[in-house]
């Protein structure tokens, strides 16, 4: 059986980037992640991230544009977890599967209380805001 792709979206404004606190499951419950969920057969990556993000913070398709990759692949339990830079043109995102979201400066993502996996992408997080690579 394939390997499940689950996509995660690093929404970057100005020198911030978008974390989203879990609700679920209890063992990551608080804790904080870049929002994003499963590609669906048929889907495009891009594709299914755009819509997950309609989904998760309340965003019309158009209000993102979702751009190169960030960071390497991540394996985890039978999925592969990928993330892409997103550059937010309109809206303002709201929890609504989380149960907060913020925005976080290059300076702060050390100190957010990730979830295990997506720790892996702080040091890329830290390069994009710093160095406007987005």
């Amino acid at each position: 059986m394939p390997t499940q792709i689950v996509v995660a979206g690093a929404v970057i404004r100005g020198a911030s980037v978008l974390v989203a606190q879990r609700v679920r499951p209890p063992e990551l419950a608080g804790r904080w992640e870049l929002p994003g969920g499963k590609v669906a057969p048929g889907e495009t990556e891009p594709g299914a991230l755009a819509r997950e993000l309609a989904e998760e913070l309340g965003l019309a398709v158009g209000d993102v544009a979702v751009g190169d990759r960030l960071g390497d692949d991540i394996a985890l339990d039978g999925m592969t977890l990928r993330a892409y830079r997103v550059h937010l043109l309109g809206g303002e995102p709201h929890a609504r599967d989380h149960r907060a979201v913020r925005w976080v400066t290059a300076a702060e993502l050390t100190d957010v209380d990730w979830v295990p996996a997506d720790r892996a992408w702080v040091a890329d997080l830290v390069r994009t805001l710093d160095g406007g690579a987005s």
